[in-house]
């Protein structure tokens, strides 16, 4: 008999108590997990959204914030070049941007895999920490003789970068392991639509800084004549644009330190009974975690030990589970997915100074005009379609379901693309017509593939591989935003006379996207609908399911066994 613990009122229930007497350490995980995912949605929830979600935050603003700073730095530190003065060559700018996905891949991959290791607690946080540190350093970066600027904030923006990767696989599975069952796609939805606020406040941050220095920035015409007062203006501009990135991840850093382990990494990979079951009262409590009676939690711990049914993780088991086709399929389709969709997410990026052009905000009279138009430009182009969508999809995630959701945005997205591809040349005299047709495809970018890429990795995978196995999917995502930059930028001037801004191959650009999004349609075939089923059910680990796994039957009951459909197993309706 397991001795019950003292604590628990009308506020706290003590639901360790509740199966404190069953001895079948099976039983006992069954009974813990089943608690967090029919609990009903309370603060506890919020909270772990907001910490999850202030993260992404951050992530989008760093990322989003780039794009607007580039044209300050020209203006600063390319005021005396023979070509272009002012404005930043375009393999600088090119660099600048792709090393922050470099260093996304490496941080996908790299913290996806030490938070199946070493636990998710004691990873999160550290990528926040990396975060704020890389984008601190580049708010103070300065050039010198011996090294340029555009080295410094490269280094730096990798640096960044890896931590922005750590937080994609952390924030969805902890989100995910966390929630309940019946809203866990509205958490994991939620925790993503932050990247929208987070690129909105990265415009008006530089609309804000802009207005603050008009005086300076009216003084000079164009970029090749910004210099004294006008130069010092945009040099302190682009400091504090990136510098404030820092400022949402140091709220959200305690937080991040002191919530506890997820209960399902306790219970699965580090095997102690006694402590998740802890773990889970502390976090419907609101504590950092759980403390248990330490002999209790050893004798717990060695009792378990050749009870327990769950697989060890290891290289050989993680081979041995993804070979087969039922479990590969799914990795393959959800790094598939996340692959075609960020080629094309990326790329139509490429045509967003022909966009701010067509609303009248890609030129100014005088330097002030040309920040102020860039910024309220993409205000426009962000509130429009982007923020929309994701909210979109959080209200409908958990009734309309992932895997309609993310068809549906492949198939909408496809005929997009095609429409802009082969019609460009007459949509280009109906300005209108193609700023519509972009806001259409940001809309089902966010209501769409965007976000439920990023849903599906956090719940498909059991929990001894599900940290690695998002980390993976994301990263295969950034290989895709990658090569939508190397490739496709410089692809869209094929043509184009030497030193044009022209792009007249873009409209072939725009017709391969569409081939893109047609894999990415058949991708998703490849993956479950995860809407209201148990992240046990989906490792399949439930006897009776479609997908289950003997291997992975960690209930204690065999197939067809009484009580098999119970607690953590049981699908919510």
């Amino acid at each position: 008999m397991v001795q019950q613990t003292a604590g628990g009122n009308a506020a706290f229930h003590n639901f360790h108590n509740d199966y404190a007497h069953i001895e079948d350490p099976n039983e006992r995980r069954r009974l813990a997990l089943a608690e967090i995912d029919k609990a009903p949605f309370g603060w506890y929830h919020v909270r772990a959204v907001v910490v999850a979600g202030i993260g992404f935050f951050t992530d989008a603003y760093d990322i989003f914030a780039i794009n607007l700073v580039t044209s300050m730095l020209g203006v600063v530190y390319w005021q005396s070049a023979t070509s272009k003065p002012g404005i930043l060559p375009s393999n600088a700018d090119t660099a600048i941007k792709v090393a922050t996905s470099g260093g996304t891949i490496l941080g996908q991959v790299g913290f996806g895999i030490l938070a199946d290791i070493v636990g998710r607690k004691k990873m999160y946080g550290l990528e926040l920490i990396l975060i704020i540190f890389a984008t601190l350093a580049q708010s103070l970066s300065a050039a010198s003789p011996a090294m340029s600027l555009v080295g410094l904030i490269i280094f730096w923006r990798v640096l960044m970068g890896i931590g922005i990767g750590g937080d994609y696989p952390l924030s969805s599975i902890i989100t995910s392991e966390f929630a309940t069952t019946k809203w866990r796609g509205a958490m994991m939805g939620a925790v993503f639509a932050m990247q929208g606020m987070g690129q909105l406040a990265a415009a008006l941050i530089a609309l804000i800084v802009t207005v603050g220095f008009k005086e300076s920035l009216l003084s000079a015409k164009d970029p090749s004549s910004c210099d004294g007062v006008c130069q010092i203006a945009v040099d302190k501009m682009w400091r504090v644009v990136i510098g404030f990135g820092a400022v949402p991840g140091c709220i959200a850093l305690y937080y991040r330190l002191t919530i506890p382990e997820t209960p399902r990494y306790t219970f699965d990979v580090a095997r102690d009974v006694e402590k998740g079951g802890e773990d889970v009262k502390a976090y419907m409590q609101g504590k950092s975690e759980g403390r248990p009676d330490e002999v209790r939690r050893v004798t717990a711990i060695a009792d378990g030990e050749g009870r327990l049914r769950t697989p060890k993780a290891s290289f050989h088991d993680f081979i041995a589970h993804f070979r087969q086709w039922k479990f590969g399929k799914v990795l393959l389709g959800t790094a598939g997915s996340w692959f075609f969709l960020d080629v094309a997410f990326y790329g139509l990026g490429l045509n967003n100074s022909i966009i701010l052009g067509a609303i009248g905000y890609s030129k100014g009279d005088d330097m002030y005009q040309v920040f102020r138009y860039n910024a309220v430009g993409n205000l426009i182009l962000v509130c429009a379609g982007a923020i929309p969508g994701y909210w979109v999809t959080v209200l409908t995630v958990d009734t309309l379901g992932r895997k309609t959701i993310q068809m549906m945005g492949f198939t909408m997205l496809t005929i997009l693309f095609l429409v802009i591809g082969f019609g460009y040349h007459v949509l280009l005299k109906h300005n209108g017509a193609l700023l519509a047709l972009y806001v259409v495809a940001q809309f089902f970018f966010n209501f769409g593939p965007n976000a439920t890429t990023f849903i599906v990795p956090g719940e498909c995978f059991p929990t001894r591989y599900r940290s690695s196995s998002h980390g993976i999917s994301a990263a295969s995502g950034k290989l895709g935003a990658i090569i939508a930059q190397v490739v496709f930028g410089p692809l869209r001037q094929r043509g184009a006379p030497p030193g044009s801004n022209a792009s007249p191959w873009l409209n072939h650009v725009m017709q391969i996207f569409a081939l893109f999004m047609l894999c990415g349609l058949f991708t998703t075939f490849l993956i479950p609908e995860t809407k209201r089923k148990t992240l046990e059910e989906l490792a399949g680990e439930v006897p009776g399911t479609a997908n289950y796994d003997p291997g992975s039957d960690s209930t204690g009951y065999k197939t067809g066994s009484q009580g098999s459909g119970s607690g953590s197993g049981e699908g919510v309706v």
